[in-house]
């Protein structure tokens, strides 16, 4: 399929390509849809072995941003920016600073931020040369790590699953599987043992999780492939996308997924095999949506209370989603798609109410 099929039936409005010769910099920048306002989507660094796996990337993550956006009750549509590079090896000032010259180009029909492969230092330099960018340290009037508000939503949305499967929101001697322990998932697990949940962890890199057992021995660490089969209430992906598919979906042993990864579903019809097996899935886009919240109170000028009040809403957003996933028997990914999109669909027929400049 070629791009512009592509953008056709997934509903992108435009993909711009970036290329800077003094830095290297090889960046695409994917807008799905602006009905809502302004895309707002993280920046991803990343090692990419083919250009068509970085653009599928951009895409794919673009879309999810404006359901993404959509549900959590913002004024943005969805987007993204992929930067084609390994993070370990090919950053500097410049090639952000050209970053941020490309994104001005834009004039603010994207904002973005910190994503897997870049953190809030990169952006200090990106915004020097456009006011587009978000997430960025405290002390630069920044809401500082995205990290800490998706952890916490996060947490919010695994008490929702617990109230709906068993009719009480605390997590205590919940067996939970948390499948990574990056940023997010080191500080999803101090809210799993805060609440008194039993985890096991992993993680590709072994080293964070023999970290992670030695302070805290209650801990169980296993091997990356065995987090699938291990029997668990809640399966937690925190890490890279596409881990629930037709090999992994056959071992789980849990009655629930709810983490932190975009795109956690191969393919769509990944949900509608979780939900006949009776494994209820917190949609990605709505349980994951607290770094989006942050960023986007940021815009507003940052409230860390605000935003962890409104971050806290996704525990009421998925108990919605949960209850109509029930009332209608339709996966639960289905019924937060129609949330978002009827959301969006009542947002563009207002804008044919003529306003005179």
């Amino acid at each position: 399929m070629g791009l512009f099929e592509r953008m056709a039936r997934d509903g992108h409005e435009q993909v711009v390509f970036c290329y800077d010769r003094a830095t290297g910099l090889r960046a695409i920048i994917a807008i799905h849809d602006t009905t809502l306002g302004p895309a707002l989507g993280g920046c991803r660094m990343w090692p990419y072995a083919t250009e068509e796996e970085a653009v599928e990337d951009a895409l794919r993550l673009a879309r999810g941003m404006t359901y993404k956006s959509a549900a959590s009750g913002q004024n943005h549509g969805g987007g993204k920016v992929v930067i084609w590079g390994d993070p370990a090896t090919e950053k500097s000032e410049h090639l952000f600073r050209a970053l941020g010259r490309f994104i001005g180009t834009l004039k603010g029909r994207i904002i973005t931020g910190t994503d897997v492969g870049t953190d809030k230092t990169d952006f200090v330099w990106a915004k020097l040369e456009s006011p587009w960018f978000v997430g960025l340290p405290e002390e630069e009037g920044g809401s500082g790590d995205t990290a800490v508000l998706t952890a916490y939503g996060v947490w919010q949305g695994m008490r929702a699953v617990a109230r709906f499967l068993w009719g009480d929101s605390s997590l205590r001697d919940r067996r939970v599987a948390l499948q990574g322990l990056g940023k997010v998932g080191t500080r999803l697990l101090t809210h799993l043992l805060e609440g008194g949940a039993q985890v096991t962890v992993t993680d590709i890199r072994r080293e964070r999780v023999e970290a992670v057992c030695a302070a805290h021995p209650q801990v169980t660490g296993v091997e990356p492939e065995a987090i699938y089969d291990q029997p668990c209430d809640i399966f937690s992906p925190t890490a890279m996308g596409g881990v629930l598919n037709d090999e992994t979906i056959p071992r789980l042993r849990c009655r629930a997924v709810a983490g932190s990864a975009n795109n956690q579903l191969a393919e769509p019809r990944h949900g509608d095999l979780l939900h006949r097996k009776g494994i209820l899935y917190a949609p990605d886009y709505v349980i994951n949506a607290g770094g989006l919240i942050g960023v986007a109170d940021e815009i507003l000028g940052f409230d860390p209370e605000r935003a962890r009040r409104k971050t806290a809403a996704i525990y009421d957003q998925l108990l919605q989603i949960f209850a109509i996933s029930q009332r209608e028997q339709i996966p639960t990914y289905i019924a937060a798609d129609r949330l978002a999109e009827q959301r969006i669909a009542r947002a563009g027929r207002l804008r044919g109410i003529y306003i005179p400049e």
